[in-house]
C-alpha cells in the first residue's frame, strides 16, 4: 500500500462515518422535535445498533493499522490531511479505553435520559429525572479515568468541548468578569427600569414561525439547506455534513423575545456549520471545531448583532407586518431598549447579556462540584435554588424554572456551559478586529450581512477543524484572547442605554 491508496481508503472510512452520524442525527432530531413521546425505546434500539457499529467501524485493527501508517508518512500528507489523521488517532486512542459495551449502553442512557427530562421538566420533578442524571454523571466520571487518568476528571470534561480549557482557567476567566459585571449591575439596578411591555401580550405561534423565516433570510442563512423545527430546548445540529443544517426554536406566544433571539442564536450556530470549505464535507474536518468557538458565533449574532440598534432599526418594519396589532402604537427605539432590558431572571436561555454570565457561573461550579465529589445529584435542586438567590437575588420557584431547564445534562453535555461565557467574550473581541475592515454598523442598518458573514468564514467558518481552537482564534484576532474587550463592550453599551 502507497499513500495515495491509503489516504482513498482514509476519505472512504470517513464518508462511512459521517453516514452512520448522519443516521444518528435524524433519530435524535426526530426525537427531540416530532416523534411521539412513547418512542423513546424504538429510538434507543437503533442508536444501540449504530453505536456499535460506529465502535467498530472507529476502533477496529484496520482502522488503526491504516491509521498509523498515514500518521508515519505525516511528511507526504497535506496539512488538511494530516489533521484529520491526528483527530481520528486522538479521537480512536480514547475510544478504545472505554469498553465497547459500557459506550454502548451510554448511548443508550442518554435516549432513556432525553426523554425523562422532557417528562420531569414538564412536571416539575427533578425526582423523577434525578435516578438517570446520577448515572450520566458516573459514567462521565468513570470515562473521564479511563481515558485521562492523570487529569482532574472536570479538566477532562472541559478540555472535550473547548482544547485546553482547565478549572483554573476558568476560575481566573469568571473572576475577571465577576470583577466588572457585578458592580455594572448594581449601577443598572439603581437606574431608571425599562419598560418592556411590547415584547408582552399574545403572539401566535404561524406570526412567530413567519417571522422566524425573516429573520433567518436577513442573516443570510441558505433555507435550501437549513431548516427549522420546534422543540422543549432549542438546539442545532448537521445532519451529516454541513449540507444539510437543523435548527430549533420554542415559541412562547406571551413573550415575542424568547423565540426571536433563539432563532438568531441557533442561525449562528448554523451559518458556521454550513460555511466549512467545501472539500472538508464528510471528513472529520467539517464544521466547527469546538464549542467556544461554535458559541462566539451563535453569541455574536444573537447578542452583538441581533440585540444592536442597528438591527433593530432594519428589522422592525417586517416586525410590524407580522404583528401589526401588538406592535401598532410601538417604536423601533422602544423594542430596542426592550430587548436591552437588564434584570435578573430565572431563565438563562432568556437572560439579558449583562447578567447571562452569573447563569452560567452557577452551573460551572455546580458541575465541578458534582464532578469532584463535593455534591450529590440529589441535591443539585437546593443548591441550585440557593446560587440563584445568591448570586441573582431570585427566588426559584419550581424545578422546572430551576434546574431541569437546560437540556444539556439529559444529553451528556458536561463541562459545556462555560462555553457559552467563553463565546461571549471570544465575539465581542472578533466583532472589535472586524470593525477595522467592515463598516458593521451600516451592514445591520441595511440588513446587508454579507460583508459580516464573509469576513467570519474567511477567519472563522470556512476553517471547519482544520485549527485549534486558540490558533483558530488567534489567527482571527491578530492578538490573544483578552475578556476585557468583553466587559468593556458591556460598560459602554449599557451604559448608554441606562444614562449611567
Amino acid at each position: 500500500m502507497n499513500t495515495t491508496e491509503a489516504l482513498e481508503l482514509f476519505y472512504t472510512w470517513q464518508a462511512k462515518l459521517s453516514a452512520y452520524n448522519h443516521a444518528m442525527s435524524l433519530i435524535y432530531y426526530d426525537g427531540a422535535t416530532v416523534a411521539p413521546k412513547g418512542t423513546a425505546a424504538n429510538r434507543g434500539r437503533a442508536l444501540s445498533v449504530l453505536s456499535e457499529e460506529t465502535y467498530k467501524l472507529s476502533t477496529s485493527e484496520e482502522t488503526l493499522s491504516l491509521l498509523s501508517y498515514l500518521d508515519g508518512h505525516r511528511d507526504k500528507l497535506d496539512a488538511k490531511d494530516a489533521r484529520a489523521v491526528y483527530l481520528a488517532l486522538k479521537d480512536i486512542k480514547e475510544m478504545q479505553k472505554i469498553p465497547m459495551d459500557e459506550y454502548i449502553a451510554y448511548e443508550e442512557l442518554l435516549v432513556e435520559a432525553d426523554d425523562v427530562w422532557h417528562r420531569a421538566k414538564e412536571q416539575s420533578d427533578f425526582a423523577l429525572f434525578c435516578p438517570v442524571l446520577e448515572k450520566i454523571f458516573e459514567t462521565t466520571k468513570r470515562f473521564a479515568h479511563y481515558c485521562a487518568p492523570e487529569k482532574e476528571p472536570y479538566n477532562y470534561c472541559l478540555d472535550k468541548y473547548e482544547k485546553g480549557l482547565t478549572m483554573d482557567a476558568c476560575d481566573e476567566f469568571f473572576a475577571a468578569l465577576k470583577a466588572k459585571i457585578v458592580p455594572l449591575i448594581k449601577k443598572i439596578v439603581n437606574a431608571p427600569s425599562i419598560d418592556d411591555s411590547c415584547l408582552r401580550g399574545y403572539f401566535d405561534e404561524i406570526s412567530q414561525e413567519k417571522f422566524s423565516y425573516e429573520l433567518m433570510r436577513a442573516m443570510g442563512i441558505d433555507l435550501e439547506h437549513c431548516g427549522l423545527g420546534t422543540t422543549e430546548h432549542p438546539f442545532t445540529t448537521s445532519i451529516g455534513s454541513h449540507h444539510d443544517v437543523r435548527i430549533t426554536t420554542n415559541y412562547d406566544r406571551s413573550n415575542l423575545s424568547y423565540s426571536m433571539f433563539s432563532v438568531i442564536h441557533e442561525g449562528g450556530h448554523a451559518l458556521y456549520d454550513m460555511n466549512s470549505d467545501d472539500e472538508l464535507a464528510y471528513t472529520l474536518l467539517d464544521g466547527g471545531v469546538s464549542m467556544g468557538i461554535h458559541e462566539s458565533q451563535s453569541r455574536f449574532y444573537e447578542n452583538l448583532l441581533g440585540r444592536s440598534e442597528a438591527f433593530i432599526n432594519y428589522i422592525f418594519p417586517r416586525m410590524q407586518e407580522c404583528f401589526p396589532e401588538q406592535l401598532k402604537d410601538v417604536t423601533a427605539d422602544e423594542v430596542y431598549r426592550a430587548i436591552n432590558l437588564v434584570t435578573p431572571s430565572l431563565i438563562r436561555t432568556e437572560a439579558d447579556e449583562v447578567t447571562y454570565c452569573l447563569h452560567v457561573m452557577i452551573r460551572y461550579e455546580l458541575e465541578k462540584r458534582v464532578i469532584g465529589g463535593e455534591l450529590a445529584v440529589k441535591d443539585l435542586p437546593a443548591e441550585w435554588n440557593r446560587l440563584y438567590k445568591e448570586y441573582l437575588g431570585v427566588d426559584v420557584p419550581d424545578d422546572k424554572h430551576g434546574v431541569l431547564q437546560d437540556s444539556h445534562w439529559s444529553g451528556g453535555g458536561i463541562g459545556y456551559f462555560p462555553s457559552y461565557a467563553l463565546g461571549s467574550a471570544y465575539g465581542a473581541q472578533l466583532l472589535h478586529k472586524m470593525k477595522e475592515t467592515v463598516d458593521v454598523e451600516k451592514c445591520l442598518s441595511e440588513g446587508n450581512f454579507a460583508p459580516i458573514n464573509e469576513w467570519n468564514r474567511e477567519h472563522i467558518w470556512k476553517h471547519g477543524c482544520l485549527f485549534e481552537p486558540s490558533v483558530l482564534l488567534e489567527n482571527a484576532l491578530g492578538e490573544k484572547f483578552d475578556p476585557s474587550y468583553y466587559t468593556d463592550y458591556l460598560e459602554e453599551k449599557y451604559s448608554k442605554i441606562y444614562s449611567l
